[in-house]
């Protein structure tokens, strides 16, 4: 059995004033909705991706929630230079970062015995090493304002294990020890840093790369019978974004139905 979706919420202005910075949010997933949401809490956005047509799309659609221009700018997040120069150019577009939102991942299935090296290497350099690129070039500028928000997007499968996932589960509980740790590092500066551990979140991309025999087996396994809407998803990551989470850091909020 399937329960529906609840119909999409309201805005509270939750993000008012603030600036959010969001990494591989062109598309149909959880990025966009972030941003999307982002947008309609209050906060001012630039978003970035690595895929040129889709992110101006992205940011076009964006603007008309805006009513105003949405910044954006390619980046790759393996590559040093483009993540830096993101985030100079969100403090120069923005005028300051007050959240980012490290949403840039990479997926795949290979059982570890058939795993190529650039199979492993690729899953881990754009999943984890990027968030930790990206988290760390924000951060100088967060701890000299002395106060910023980071959320990750890691998984359940940093949790929970799965066959054929392994590059991309080593991955994730990489991203949930590095908020761990980092947001002890920078407690102190006034810095908070969560992460979002969604199990299944169903849109068209993942409709694109999935087969319907293996989403149909991922959603039997939530006690809704269904996926999470992207922006059912995107509602953690604002709360954990705004003041109402004031008392949160280095926690992973688990935003799923599985049953245990």
């Amino acid at each position: 059995m399937s329960i529906e979706a609840p119909p999409y919420p309201d805005a509270h202005d939750l993000l008012a004033g603030k600036t959010v910075l969001v990494t591989a949010a062109a598309g149909t997933g959880i990025g966009f909705a972030t941003a999307k949401r982002c947008i309609e809490e209050g906060a001012r956005v630039m978003v970035s991706d690595i895929h040129e047509r889709r992110l101006g799309e992205a940011a076009e659609a964006l603007a008309k929630i805006a009513g105003e221009p949405v910044a954006s700018r390619l980046c790759n997040v393996t590559r040093e230079e483009e993540v830096q120069a993101l985030v100079a150019a969100a403090v120069s577009e923005l005028g300051r970062v007050d959240v980012l939102v490290n949403n840039a991942g990479l997926g795949g299935t290979a059982n570890v015995v058939d795993m190529t090296d650039e199979q492993w290497s690729s899953v881990l350099d754009i999943t984890l090493t990027g968030t930790f690129r990206m988290t760390r070039a924000v951060l100088p500028h967060m701890i000299d304002r002395g106060s910023g928000c980071v959320v990750n997007n890691a998984s359940v499968l940093g949790w929970r294990a799965q066959v054929g996932q392994a590059h991309y589960a080593a991955a994730k509980a990489g991203v949930m020890a590095l908020t761990r740790c980092s947001a002890l590092e920078v407690a102190g500066e006034g810095i908070r840093i969560n992460a979002v551990s969604p199990s299944i979140a169903t849109h068209a991309f993942l409709a694109k790369v999935t087969s319907e025999e293996l989403l149909a087996e991922l959603e039997s396994k939530e006690a809704f019978g269904r996926g999470a809407e992207p922006w059912e998803v995107a509602n953690v990551i604002v709360f954990l974004a705004s003041d109402y989470a004031s008392y949160m850091t280095g926690e992973v909020v688990s935003v799923s139905s599985q049953r245990a």
